[in-house]
């Protein structure tokens, strides 16, 4: 089974698909391999076996007796006796009791999802990065090409005497500066790459397939909807609504606690022949007909504990709930405001790159005929490579802030 696994884990990293259906692959290959994820979910189902434990009845209880000397009686010596008695609650508090064990059983498997959609989150943040860090190598090794270009321009102007060396020096401390630069980005590229795989529990040197220009994520829902949607959909609230639902439950386990509890038992002699008695049972054993008991719990300190106990759950739970709405609601408007400003920063770094290339296309033109403006032209070169990059961070900055609000509503 395990060879088929990673048979099938070398198709998907070997397919020539590119964009969100890679993503999408990703995201199942974390799910499968995760192994936080497979320990809370063995949390949800040791969980869901405490439900038949606390849903039955106790155990019964049997007694055997042996008479060391026999006690004579009319119809024989009695030899042994055996016994069997059975508790039972009061009335629904097994269920009760099951209730309780099935709602933080519910609130465990909240808490699997919520594993689930936050790695989702945080598989989908590592990819954007990724692709950032790969376009941001690309644009820096363009930017040193035509860094080159304008040096073998000033050497050929140098040569003709309408340049002077400067111009030379000054192109070389630009790509000096530029390789360190990219120096840096292919060790972070390294960073990234096994930050990812890590995610996917897979091998750190495995590849990584990202789009040549990334997509574009919109809201999951309008502004309007999407705070309702967080408050009925996020994991951690609905598992704090399970937890509620527990401690009410654990209430009234509390107060059937408080109530009497039946007994009905079951006797059995042995007796034996007594050879002198004329009686017409003489050595047959006695069967005693049923017993009923009934166990009252006097001691009521200790129930109205239990019950109080239940209550101040009930209001810790209900608080925290609070807590966590206001805290989602302000995560979200932070959120919001990250979506709409990677928004605005596509648009603007677009539109900034389109305008500086026009700039630099024809500061190149007039330094080729008087060597003029050589100095602007690698400010504007400078502000050419900015715009490029940042129009790229933006992309990643909208579509993880995206990611973090369907992590937010549960997705």
């Amino acid at each position: 089974m395990k060879y088929i696994f990673f048979f099938s884990l070398l198709l998907v990293l070997g397919t020539s698909v590119y964009g969100q259906e890679d993503l999408d692959n990703y995201l199942k290959i974390a799910a499968e391999n995760s192994p936080d994820l497979r320990a809370t979910f063995n949390e949800y189902m040791a969980a869901m076996e405490k439900v038949p434990q606390v849903g039955t009845l106790p155990d019964p209880q049997a007694v055997f007796g042996y008479f060391i000397q026999p006690a004579e009686t009319r119809v024989g010596p009695q030899r042994a006796n055996f016994g069997l008695s059975q508790s039972f609650p009061w009335f629904g508090l097994l269920g009760a009791r099951a209730d309780v064990a099935t709602d933080f059983a519910k609130a465990k498997y909240e808490e699997f999802e919520n594993t689930k959609s936050n790695l989702f989150f945080e598989v989908k943040t590592a990819y954007y990065n990724y692709y950032f860090i790969e376009k941001a190598i690309e644009i820096t090794k363009e930017n040193i090409e035509i860094l080159e270009v304008f040096k073998r321009l000033s050497l050929v102007k140098i040569e003709a005497g309408t340049a002077t060396v400067v111009d030379e020096l000054r192109v070389e401390l630009e790509i000096n500066d530029l390789v360190n630069q990219l120096e840096l980005f292919l060790d972070t590229k390294d960073v990234f790459r096994v930050k990812f795989n890590n995610l996917l529990d897979v091998d750190e040197r495995t590849e990584i397939i990202v789009p040549d220009l990334l997509w574009q994520d919109n809201m999951p829902l309008d502004q309007l909807n999407m705070l309702e949607e967080i408050y009925a959909s996020n994991h951690q609230l609905k598992g704090i609504d399970h937890k509620i639902n527990a401690f009410i439950n654990q209430e009234v386990v509390a107060k059937k606690e408080g109530l009497p509890k039946f007994n009905i038992g079951l006797g059995y002699t042995v007796v034996g022949n007594n050879p002198l008695s004329t009686v017409s049972d003489n050595g047959k054993d006695a069967f005693v007909f049923p017993s009923v008991g009934l166990t009252i719990p006097l001691y009521r300190k200790k129930y109205k504990a239990l019950i109080s106990e239940a209550r101040y759950l009930q209001d810790s739970e209900i608080s925290r709930k609070e807590d966590k709405k206001n805290t989602l609601g302000t995560i979200y408007e932070n959120t919001l405001k990250e979506y709409k400003d990677g928004h605005r920063r596509i648009a603007l770094n677009l539109n900034q790159s389109n305008i500086a290339k026009k700039v630099l296309d024809l500061l190149i033109i007039t330094y080729s005929t008087n060597s003029k403006d050589f100095e602007e032209v690698l400010r504007i070169e400078r502000d050419l490579l900015r715009y490029e990059l940042e129009y790229e961070k933006a992309l990643t900055d909208k579509n993880a802030s995206i990611a973090f609000m369907n992590y937010l509503i549960g997705k």
